[in-house]
């Protein structure tokens, strides 16, 4: 671990973590965090990162938003407070209903997407289709995952693609007949904590609509008559 190596002064509570980037992405990160499980990341997959990834060196935070994994990293510095950085006060922060800022939102919550059928995608006939899609959390595995046809009236369980691992990525599928009435596909992710990923509905009851940088809110894909899928609000 490079902190332990280079010395942790016993105040230090959280990691700056700096971008060299025309933007300068800079974000605090609690040091707890920092000292669990995040990665100084050089190569990916038998190779050197490209120069998109972050090359020569990004900051790998599993399960935290995809914000917060500076790349192109050139500074690392402790501090014993947030560093309020333009990131955590103008950006990434959600004004709420009630006028209050909420700050410091870093774990993904459970969240899932429908990718086929999707929009911009024909389903070309009738009979059967194999809705597919992902699923991901930031607190962990996902325990479940429903699907709905009919805009969250009733759900069923979907499979889940095996191997299931702690804040990756989770495949899932789920066999359906289409009769070739309009229909409106949605996906629900559980974890393992069981929190739910919940509506639209329900985060705009409970965070307005000027809270939007960590959405997590049901997808939902509206299945035309003709085969055609859009996007739609249900």
């Amino acid at each position: 671990m490079i902190l332990q190596e280079a010395g942790i002064d016993p105040r230090a509570k959280w990691l700056l973590a700096e971008g060299a980037d025309a933007a300068a992405m800079t974000r605090s990160v609690p040091l707890d965090k920092a000292l669990d499980d995040a990665l100084l990341v050089y190569a990916q997959n038998g190779e050197m990162l490209r120069p998109e990834q972050g090359y020569p060196l990004r900051l790998l935070l599993p399960g935290f938003e995809g914000n917060m994994n500076i790349k192109w990293l050139r500074r690392l510095k402790l501090g014993e407070q947030p560093f309020m950085t333009r990131e955590e006060t103008s950006k990434y922060t959600d004004l709420m209903p009630d006028g209050t800022a909420r700050q410091f939102t870093f774990v993904m919550e459970a969240k899932s997407v429908i990718v086929r059928p999707s929009g911009g995608q024909t389903v070309r006939s009738r009979g059967f289709v194999e809705i597919q899609g992902y699923a991901w959390s930031g607190r962990g595995r996902i325990l479940r995952l429903d699907v709905s046809v009919d805009g969250g009236r009733t759900w069923r369980a979907a499979q889940l693609q095996e191997p299931v691992l702690s804040k990756c990525l989770t495949a899932f599928r789920m066999p359906w007949q289409w009769d070739g009435e309009p229909a409106v596909l949605q996906s629900r992710a559980v974890d393992e904590t069981g929190y739910v990923q919940p509506s639209r509905s329900a985060l705009l009851a409970a965070r307005g609509s000027e809270s939007y940088y960590h959405y997590n809110g049901i997808q939902s894909w509206r299945v035309a008559s003709d085969g055609s899928v859009e996007n739609v609000h249900a």
